[in-house]
């Protein structure tokens, strides 16, 4: 006989119940809201922890929390179209350097101009019928 399936039984693909996870999260409107992440190959996921100190090492000392159970993260989830869970994700990326306002960029100063070289005077620029002065005939 098949034995039930409890919400908080494991998926047959983990290899065991994680049991319940700290979960990071942000303020929100309502509270607090979850963070979904993204893995490497961009896919939306939620993340969560099998302990208060992996997550501080994860994400930092100061990333607030709450517990839930695999199912309620997945019922959470599931909802905004965010599929996969990670348990414990071993890399994370750094966090943003806080945005500095930009400096403000001192101008440079134009180049000089260069005056074109003199070139010397040749028959042709003196001559009347290049430079179209009128000539008096007879």
């Amino acid at each position: 006989m098949a034995a039930t399936l409890h919400p908080e039984d494991p998926e047959p693909c983990e290899p065991f119940p994680a049991g319940p996870l700290f979960v990071p999260v942000r303020p929100g409107p309502g509270g607090c809201t979850a963070r979904f992440f993204r893995t490497p190959l961009g896919t939306r996921t939620a993340v969560g922890f099998t302990s208060p100190e992996r997550l501080s090492a994860a994400l930092g000392a100061g990333q607030s929390w709450i517990r839930l159970s695999a199912p309620a993260l997945r019922a959470l989830a599931e909802p905004l179209g965010v599929a996969a869970l990670t348990v414990d994700p071993r890399f994370s990326a750094p966090a943003p350097a806080a945005h500095a306002p930009a400096a403000t960029p001192t101008p440079t100063p134009a180049p000089a101009p260069v005056p074109a070289p003199a070139l010397a005077p040749s028959a042709r620029d003196w001559d009347p019928r290049h430079l179209g002065a009128l000539r008096a005939i007879g």
